[in-house]
Parts: C-alpha cells; structure tokens; sequence
C-alpha cells in the first residue's frame, strides 16, 4: 500500500457537492492499494501514519505526532498513486488494485487509525471527490508498506 501525506492546517473532501469528511489540523492521507496488499499492509501503513513525527514541539522542531498535536487525519482513497506514467502520456493503472479488494484494504487503514486513538474521516471510494487543503509547511511524505516498497539500489 501506499499513502501520499500531507500535513494539513485544514483539509475537506466533497463528493456533489456536498462535504463528505473534513478536518482541521492534521494530516491529509491520499492512500492506495496495489495487487497482493492484504490486512498487514494496512495495520503497518495505519501505524507508521500515526506515529509520523512532523508536527512541531513547543521548540519549532518536528517532534509530535497527529495524536499529540490533537489533530485528525482525512483519509482519501487514491487508486492514481499506483499510477506509471513512465511511458507515453497515458498513465498505466494496471498496478492499481482492483477496487473490490482495495475498497477493505482502505477501510481497515481508516479503522486501524481510530483503534490507535487518530479521529479519522474519510473520502467516498469509487466516487469523484474534490478535496481541498491547506498544505502547512509544506510537509509532504510518500510512504510505502515494507512489503510493497522497492528494493533499495
């Protein structure tokens, strides 16, 4: 699995119009599933994201995690994130789970936040979704479960 995550001093999510999930300080968490990414893949990806070290101590370093820092984290499906876009100008999403099996991966990520103490709300899977954000910093991270992550060079 994978999530593109973005500290956030406000972050939404619409689906027609409407707001679907909304969070103030925290963290914007952009989460996709490739093939072969089970439950394990999501309780790691879930702690990592919990435990992420980016939000300022009373010093100004990046010392607290979104629990300390009594932020919220939005999260929204995003299958493009196993997109390959080396070739031509199409994206390939044929890494991209097949939405029946990335849809439970990333409901157990959101639930497996809550169970760490993270007040979590969430995009819509499989809808059109406009998400606004206010990148804080910027703080922009791009994580990878270890299982999925590629071999270092």
């Amino acid at each position: 699995m994978r999530a593109l995550v973005q500290r956030v001093a406000r972050a939404r999510v619409s689906v027609e119009g409407r707001v679907r999930g909304e969070i103030g300080p925290g963290l914007l968490a952009l989460v996709g599933a490739t093939h072969g990414d089970g439950p394990a893949d999501a309780c790691w990806l879930a702690g990592k994201v919990a435990g992420l070290r980016v939000f300022p101590d009373a010093e100004g370093r990046m010392n607290r995690d979104v629990r300390a820092a009594a932020g919220a984290v939005l999260v929204v499906p995003q299958f493009t994130l196993y997109g390959d876009a080396r070739h031509g100008r199409r994206p390939d999403f044929t890494a991209a789970a097949r939405p029946e099996e990335a849809e439970p991966l990333i409901e157990r990520f959101g639930a497996e936040l809550a169970a760490l103490a993270v007040r979590v709300e969430r995009g819509v899977f499989r809808a059109h979704m406009q998400v606004e954000l206010v990148n804080d910093g910027p703080v922009t991270l791009l994580l990878e479960s270890p299982r999925t992550a590629p071999e270092p060079a």
